[in-house]
């Protein structure tokens, strides 16, 4: 609503002075100030702010993931945390772009240092096809455990096993729908809500609505949930008035084999994310991938050999960055167990950040390439 008013101000500024002035846009407000036009702005805004505050919300509430209206039916339904493949094979993704919250952290210290996605979905019930899906790290169950989400995925190397048996772990690990898509087998398996047949293969697989019924795992939060993740701010973060803050409209991390990328786009204030030097659109939607909010965890990590490796992940007071609205501040990020929330503190005031409405894009980045990210 705020972008449509202001859209409203700039044409009809625009109207009174011309296409091919170039005065800055305070100085005509200011100067026609008791003129009709005045006015007529006076009542967008006006109308625009009733139009906001008379939008019935009956039967929804805010989500604790996004802070956007959602039904109501959901306030306790308890996310999943589904494990992307990011293999340039595995592209197209299906589904991604209805995440709530993506995290990419690299998956293995071989193959230029590889990522994957763990994508984490509330409104669970309307997945038609999420994925591919592949293996979890053990890193990925400190994730999504700060989330009490049911970690999706398609088992993993032996370091996983001590994770799974954790009292506040939830997983499926395998068994979901496979894809007859020409690919190999492992780019093939993909998470439905409800059964889905494969004619071809003449085989039916369970989906998310059949593996929690025959599961002991509940669809609502249960006593390990410790509360929203996230503060969310009650009007919209800018950092314009912050002479600390820096430009951030890209933003390039040190994944050398995706080459992940985000850019900020103007139109939508959000950042769309890139890899292999093309915008990721998603195959069910045709949507870009995109984010409201974007933050970066400078993160050590520990090497368990063969490529594997598990960030740690329980650390205080590390360094970060916030980054939203075109602009970056640094930010520490701690994190003091393994399925506590992760919190981020505004390294100037070390207050806990206030994050905006929208999706929220997150990397731990390795510690040894930190200094290699590019925010400019």
């Amino acid at each position: 609503m705020k972008k449509k008013v202001l859209a409203a101000i700039l044409i009809a500024v625009g109207v009174l002075t011309g296409c091919g002035n170039t005065e800055p846009i305070s100085s005509p407000i200011q100067t026609v100030e008791a003129e009709p036009i005045a006015t007529d702005i006076q009542e967008v805004e006006q109308s625009g702010a009733t139009e906001e505050a008379n939008e019935n919300h009956d039967g929804m509430y805010r989500s604790e993931l996004t802070n956007e209206w959602i039904d109501e039916s959901l306030k306790d339904q308890r996310p999943i945390a589904v494990m992307v493949d990011n293999e340039k094979t595995a592209l197209p993704h299906f589904g991604v772009a209805d995440a709530d919250v993506v995290y990419e952290i690299m998956n293995s210290t071989l193959n230029d240092r590889i990522t994957r996605f763990m994508v984490v979905v509330k409104d669970w019930d309307k997945i038609e096809q999420l994925g591919s899906i592949r293996s979890a790290r053990p890193t990925n169950f400190m994730l999504a455990a700060e989330w009490n989400a049911v970690l999706c995925h398609d088992g993993g190397p032996f370091f996983i096993n001590d994770w799974v048996a954790k009292d506040y772990s939830a997983n499926f690990s395998g068994g979901f729908a496979r894809y007859s898509n020409g690919k190999a087998a492992e780019f093939t398996e993909y998470i439905t809500y409800d059964k889905y047949t494969n004619t071809q293969k003449g085989k039916t697989y369970d989906g998310l609505k059949q593996r929690f019924e025959s599961s002991r795992y509940t669809t609502t939060y249960n006593d390990y949930y410790q509360g929203p993740h996230f503060k969310f701010a009650d009007a919209e973060v800018t950092f314009a008035d912050r002479n600390d803050a820096i430009s951030a409209t890209t933003i390039e991390l040190p994944f050398k084999h995706n080459g992940s990328t985000l850019k900020y786009n103007e139109e939508t204030g959000t950042y769309d994310y890139y890899e292999y030097g093309s915008a990721h659109k998603d195959a069910a939607s045709g949507e870009q991938l995109t984010f409201e909010n974007v933050i970066l965890q400078n993160t050590t990590f520990a090497d368990l050999g063969e490529g594997y490796l598990i960030y740690n992940a329980i650390d205080s007071g590390r360094s970060g960055y916030y980054i939203t609205e075109g602009k970056a501040i640094e930010v520490n990020w701690t994190k003091s167990s393994e399925n506590a929330i992760t919190h981020y503190y505004d390294a100037k005031t070390g207050e806990e950040i206030e994050v905006n409405t929208g999706k929220t894009y997150i990397s731990l980045v390795p510690s040894d390439g930190w200094n290699n990210v590019v925010i400019k």
